[in-house]
């Protein structure tokens, strides 16, 4: 789905599941579904039950919906990560954003992904929200970005795209 000179990230899941002493850690691209379905990642329904989508934000998703991707570099054992990244699940839920739009790559504690992804998108904290448009980066956000409201943030992205 995602194109770019070192090759492209296939939208499949397929992960690895790293020995960890604290928690469950997911390296590859991940799912949606795998998150929600895996007990150590309740987080996961739990934080998104917290607070409201921003209206604004659902609004510019839900209009824009065909033009653009995400490609999403998140932790399953960052505490950011369990933070943001069910605030990002709200709105896509709100907005109508279709799950088919969203890849997800999991992460190591040194923030490594397969096949150097990590190097490939210049990732160095975790979560990180990119908006692409024909495989073409158009703006990311990263952790709670520069306001503290990665909807909104987002959205300023997704608004100016045609």
């Amino acid at each position: 789905m995602f194109s770019c000179s070192s090759g492209s990230i296939p939208q499949q899941p397929k992960y690895t599941v790293l020995a960890d002493t604290e928690t469950v850690v997911m390296k590859g691209v991940l799912s949606r579904s795998i998150l929600e379905k895996e007990k150590a990642f309740s987080w996961m329904t739990e934080n998104r039950k917290y607070g409201s989508a921003d209206a604004g934000a659902v609004k510019v998703f839900s209009e824009k919906k065909d033009l653009f991707t995400v490609l999403i570099f998140g932790g399953t054992w960052c505490h950011d990560t369990q933070n943001i990244l069910p605030v990002f699940y709200r709105l896509v839920d709100k907005s109508g954003y279709p799950d088919n739009r969203i890849t997800l790559v999991g992460v190591d504690r040194q923030k490594t992904a397969p096949h150097n992804w990590h190097t490939t998108w210049n990732i160095t904290m975790v979560p990180t929200f990119i908006v692409l448009q024909n495989g073409k980066e158009m703006g990311r956000v990263v952790e709670y970005g520069k306001t503290g409201n990665v909807e909104k943030e987002l959205a300023d992205i997704v608004a100016k795209l045609q």
